[in-house]
């Protein structure tokens, strides 16, 4: 098989532990895209979060970015396929998670939302090692209710950072009868999509829209919320520092992010 597209997570998988991209990766997912290839990010991540590594990512036509919540035209500095929450599925989030005294994060367009108090003490969530990338480019409220009252359609995933497995947990049972694509991500998150929006379903978009064949793509990736990606395309590869139930469903594994493992599977199958 010829493959035409590559999709790379970013965190635990293009990043190594340090959340850098590597002289020798970086160099390959240039390499490739100048062959003609497209190199596609698959994250998580909103724009906002993506902004200091758009030097980086130069190489990279398109992104699967929030989750597959939206399909992004870098190029074109403009989104291709946009899918926000409901409304009353927000504010029902918004209050478990201050309930459970979690951070409330909202991935919009081009926005990452959250509360000062929260960002200040993004350790106590688990998250202290994206503290000085939030302390940077995230959007401060001080009520989120009234910022989602004040942007209405905007909001296309929802995170909360909980405290601690237990509270994560009675949260994601009340979440899971809601009609919503849940995920875990670091230590204690939960992201929640639209129904059915995952970053599987962004893959299958975007190659609707460049017309291309879905045996033709491989998607890297390590963790909970790359399942479907990694089902999905034509080749899933799991990065070697992921867990053993994302090895077990894709077709090979590479090795960690801190050996190049996105590097190698260019080299193998590029």
């Amino acid at each position: 098989m010829k493959y035409k597209l590559l999709a790379v997570d970013m965190d635990g998988t293009v990043l190594n532990s340090q959340k850098k991209i590597s002289p020798r990766t970086l160099t390959a997912l240039d390499d490739l895209s100048k062959r003609g290839v497209y190199v596609v990010v698959s994250t998580g991540r909103n724009l906002a979060e993506l902004s200091n590594y758009r030097d980086d990512l130069r190489a990279m036509n398109y992104g699967i970015v929030i989750s597959g919540g939206m399909i992004f035209d870098f190029f074109k500095d403009a989104p291709i396929i946009v899918h926000a929450v409901d409304e009353k599925k927000i504010l029902q989030l918004i209050d478990f998670g201050l309930e459970a005294r979690a951070m409330i994060h909202l991935h919009t367009v081009r926005k990452s939302i959250a509360r000062q108090e929260d960002i200040q003490n993004m350790a106590e969530f688990g998250m202290g090692v994206y503290q000085s990338m939030f302390d940077e480019i995230c959007e401060r409220c001080t009520d989120c209710k009234e910022y989602v009252h004040a942007h209405p359609g905007e909001v296309i995933k929802v995170n909360l950072y909980h405290r601690d497995k237990i509270s994560r947990d009675k949260n994601f049972d009340r979440i899971s009868k809601m009609n919503l694509s849940i995920s875990y991500a670091e230590a204690f998150n939960l992201e929640m999509s639209p129904a059915n929006v995952t970053k599987g379903s962004g893959l299958v978009e975007l190659c609707d829209f460049l017309k291309l064949d879905i045996a033709e793509t491989v998607a890297v990736g390590d963790a909970d919320n790359d399942k479907e990606i990694l089902q999905t395309a034509g080749l899933g590869v799991a990065m070697g520092n992921a867990s053993d139930e994302i090895k077990k469903l894709a077709d090979f594994v590479t090795l960690d992010n801190d050996s190049d493992g996105v590097a190698a599977v260019i080299e193998k199958f590029f």
